[in-house]
């Protein structure tokens, strides 16, 4: 019988994911720490636990597997930021409270960068076609921020939700460059800041 993907619910282990998830998983961290071209499925398959012939049952290449990667980071980014939504009132919170989020990575950013700009970066140089995909890590904040100052009555919104980005993707950079999590940190009480003075 042809595996599925909750196959591993047999025989007593009903919590453990199935196979897919754990390779999307395992790809996941993967990717992040030791990047695209340094990973291979066999590392995956490694780190997921599962066989490494029975990947090919669920990704035929990396590029599908990485596929998937990039649909689970947009998904849990959306999740994200429309928990911000449920859980605060105003725009305002909801910016701040995001910077929360996005400093509070500050110690594994300091060791492998932020988890969608460094993905963003390095596949970008690939002329593989699904690699446009990516832009979705950075348009999606940039979208939903937009739409926070824009409820602040800021009519230059979405210049503003490029600044945010670019202010947290270049800390994020230098955070990692010289291995400071204090640096994300400055940054995040800087972009408090800033976005009270532009209510005020």
């Amino acid at each position: 019988m042809a595996n599925s993907d909750d196959d591993d619910s047999i025989g007593g282990s009903a919590a453990r994911p199935g196979k897919r998830k754990r390779l999307v998983s395992a790809a996941s961290d993967l990717l992040y720490q030791q990047g695209v071209e340094n990973t291979t499925l066999a590392d995956i398959a490694h780190a997921a636990d599962v066989p490494l012939g029975n990947v090919y049952y669920y990704f035929k290449t990396k590029d599908e597997i990485v596929s998937a990667v990039i649909e689970a980071h947009v998904h849990d980014i959306e999740e994200m930021l429309a928990s911000l939504d449920r859980r605060h009132r105003t725009p305002k919170s909801r910016l701040k409270a995001l910077t929360r989020e996005l400093t509070d990575q500050r110690n594994v950013i300091a060791q492998y960068g932020c988890p969608h700009g460094t993905l963003c970066s390095e596949l970008e140089k690939r002329t593989s076609g699904t690699d446009h995909a990516t832009v979705r890590l950075l348009e999606i904040p940039i979208e939903w921020t937009e739409r926070q100052f824009r409820a602040m009555g800021r009519h230059d919104a979405h210049d503003l939700a490029v600044e945010f980005m670019a202010a947290y993707q270049g800390a994020a950079v230098l955070t990692q460059a010289l291995r400071q999590p204090e640096l994300l940190t400055h940054e995040g009480r800087r972009l408090k800041r800033w976005i009270d003075s532009l209510e005020a």
